[in-house]
């Protein structure tokens, strides 16, 4: 077994001294055919993630155990209280599933729960450290079902490694550490903000937080894995579900959550997305998950524009990567949400035809064409009866992503989140509570009075920007899977990555390391200190509305299979991010 970027063994103070971000030198891998890969933002993940692979696990098994451990040690990001998406590759039968743990809103939710009398929005930190934010957590249910379908080894034998944890403790990291540092005044330190579980787990007696390579213990969130490797049910029907609502209904800001709601919860197996791309197909997670503008950026790249040899180098490539960004997402933010509540022209979206036709919009200048609706309902076959409204909706960074191909040759990417920074920032047994209802738009009309599609509603689920992707070759073979957390961003994030292997011909931890960039609307980022000053110049030249931000905090994963059936990784070095292989 190897395990990179650190010397793996026993897990001791030195690990997050030799695996920070700004150390990490190496970050690509390769192994054999029919061997195993993880690729995690977290060292403690990945190496979670190996043992159950070297006892025989499945990649389905790998993702519950990792998954367990980013609860407890990345919280900033994700957690058993939260939601997420799976896709899923069976290298036996060629074929991919999706499974859908995306949080609900409960029967109490109301349209203009987050508006305040006057009718304006409430503001996104009072509705994030709030009760009313909580959607009933989706992740479990949604990891029970795919180990029914793909798991090997038995479901209680995967929570051990995070259960040690929770129990002897774990080193705080520089990254956890940092965001409680830049974030941790959002913590309620006083009783009327808040309930003060996060700031007394967190702080010391002297309000500071708990330093990097602080051993941090979490003895009620070894007893919540202890309950759910016993029955996972019971985190549905249990004194877990009692605690959950018990905590979304305190003041301030209490919410509606019941224990009602949450057991009446269940995760949704789904077919996946496939966009066919050159001698590829790239393939995601349908609505609520918005990895359809995944699919149509490619769609509009192999009908735009064929990029210059020059790659990254040219800005000429990044004027067009940028015009396919804006052209997605604004269908995107129109059209995309929860399919149970809203019809959607998804086969107009991927449509050929339609795709071409948006590739005509690219220029080599800025125009605000590109960041226009279009009208994918004249190639979807039906008609909505209805004009969406202007989408209102806000999307923080708060996520993790990670990749896995196990010896069998099956394969996981997979998303989590629990919406914003620590959720909602409210505890129970050892978990953060997700905020994930903040996905929803807080406005539920536009100004014309035309109905949002992503609006709240009862038991709705929130539209996600995360966007797990598998991409297979033509004959079917899995070829690459990748995924990012960053919010909005995510969908940016995910198609640099795949312009950089598949258009601009770069290995996949080059693809990793291009700056990122955000064009959604008017508005182009571009990442600061990483994008080189000549590009940014050069995307103003061609009168781009350019912001060089230092926001842009991708955390991709990636594993793609070489020619020769060797497995090359590529870890974000943004974050934490570590590659482990068998």
């Amino acid at each position: 077994m190897k395990f990179h970027l650190l010397a793996f063994g026993v897990l001791s103070v030195s690990l997050w001294g030799c695996s920070s971000a700004e150390n990490q030198t190496e970050l690509k891998a390769t192994l054999p055919k029919q061997q195993a890969m993880v690729v995690t933002a977290n060292p403690h993940a990945t190496a979670a993630g190996l043992e159950i692979l070297r006892a025989g696990g499945s990649a389905v098994d790998a993702a519950i155990a990792i998954e367990s451990v980013l609860s407890l040690v990345e919280p900033q990001s994700s957690g058993l209280a939260g939601g997420a998406f799976m896709v899923h590759y069976d290298n036996e039968t060629k074929s991919l599933a999706v499974y859908d743990g995306r949080e609900s809103a409960p029967s109490g939710a109301k349209p203009d729960m987050f508006m305040l009398e006057n009718g304006d929005s409430m503001s996104y930190i009072d509705a994030k450290t709030s009760g009313l934010s909580t959607g009933v957590p989706g992740i479990v249910s949604m990891l029970s079902m795919a180990h029914k379908d793909q798991g090997t080894l038995e479901w209680s034998s995967l929570f051990s490694y995070a259960s040690k944890l929770a129990t002897d403790g774990f080193e705080i990291s520089p990254r956890l550490h940092g965001m409680l540092e830049r974030f941790g005044k959002y913590i309620p330190s006083t009783r009327d903000q808040g309930p003060l579980d996060a700031h007394n787990y967190f702080f010391d007696e002297a309000g500071q937080p708990h330093p990097t390579g602080y051993i941090l213990k979490n003895p009620e969130y070894a007893k919540t894995l202890q309950i759910i490797a016993n029955d996972p049910s019971e985190f549905y029907h249990g004194d877990i579900a009692k605690k959950i609502a018990a905590m979304v209904q305190q003041q301030p800001r209490a919410g509606s959550l019941t224990a009602e709601d949450i057991a009446a919860y269940q995760a949704v197996k789904r077919t996946a997305l496939c966009q066919d791309y050159r001698d590829t197909q790239i393939c995601g997670a349908p609505p609520p998950s918005s990895w359809l503008a995944v699919g149509m950026i490619m769609g509009i790249l192999e009908n735009g524009p064929r990029p210059s040899a020059a790659g990254p180098d040219d800005p000429n490539n990044w004027a067009v990567l940028a015009q396919a960004q804006q052209l997605a997402y604004a269908d995107r933010d129109q059209f995309i949400a929860d399919p149970n509540f809203i019809d959607m022209p998804i086969t107009g979206m991927l449509n050929k035809e339609y795709l071409a036709k948006r590739a005509t919009l690219i220029s080599d200048k800025a125009t605000p064409e590109t960041y226009a609706v279009g009208d994918p309902w004249a190639y979807n076959g039906t008609q909505s009866s209805e004009t969406a409204g202007i989408d209102a909706t806000r999307d923080v960074h708060g996520t993790t992503h990670f990749v896995i191909v196990d010896t069998k040759g099956d394969v996981v990417s997979m998303t989590a989140t629990v919406e914003s920074i620590f959720g909602t920032t409210r505890m129970v047994g050892g978990m953060f509570l997700n905020n994930q209802l903040t996905d929803f738009s807080f406005q539920h009309h536009d100004k014309n009075g035309n109905a949002i599609v992503n609006a709240v509603a009862a038991n709705k689920r929130p539209r996600s920007s995360m966007s797990p992707s598998i991409v297979l070759d033509k004959d079917g073979e899995f070829l690459l899977a990748t995924g990012s957390p960053g919010g909005n961003n995510i969908i940016a994030y995910t198609v640099k990555t795949l312009v950089g292997v598949f258009e601009w011909d770069l290995n996949p931890q080059a693809a990793v390391d291009l700056p990122n960039m955000v064009a959604r609307g008017k508005t182009v980022r571009l990442e600061k200190d990483v994008a080189p000053e000549s590009l940014i110049s050069a995307m103003k030249d061609m009168g781009f509305d350019v912001d060089a931000s230092k926001g842009e905090n991708s955390g991709l994963s990636v594993i793609m299979r070489q020619p020769d059936g060797s497995l090359e990784g590529a870890a974000d070095k943004r974050r934490e991010g570590v590659i482990g292989t068998l």
